[in-house]
């Protein structure tokens, strides 16, 4: 079982930028990625952005395309959102998907508690 802790969410006025990070432990080799998930308030969880674990392949969601960035250093991965809108308010999860191009988590994943980005107008 894959065990996350994301951290780096906060307060951020309209316009502004946050870097999210998330400590990954317990991934096997593989073709595994790891990617972000948020969820706004009363709405489902969804899909932001991954990335390969053994590789540099990058995916992201439409919606974030042009705005978002993620990368990752040794067994953490970050999201650096630029331009944040009162509506991308949400709490952010990232767990490992089976590679780069899945938008649904693996089975060998677990969900963390998440991080709150609470974007103000």
């Amino acid at each position: 079982q894959v065990n996350v802790v994301e951290s780096g969410g906060g307060l951020v006025p309209a316009g502004g930028s946050l870097t999210l990070s998330c400590a990954a432990s317990g991934l096997p080799f593989g073709s595994y990625a790891m990617g972000w998930f948020r969820q706004a308030p009363g709405k489902e969880r969804e899909f932001v952005a991954a990335i390969g674990w053994s590789t540099t392949v990058r995916n992201y969601a439409d919606s974030v395309k042009g705005r978002v960035t993620i990368s990752k250093e040794k067994n953490t991965i970050y999201l650096q959102m630029n331009s944040l809108k009162p509506g991308h308010t949400a709490v952010y999860y990232c767990n490992v998907l089976p590679h780069p191009w899945a938008t649904r988590p693996s089975t060998i994943g677990s969900w963390g508690q998440g991080t709150q980005v609470p974007v103000s107008s």
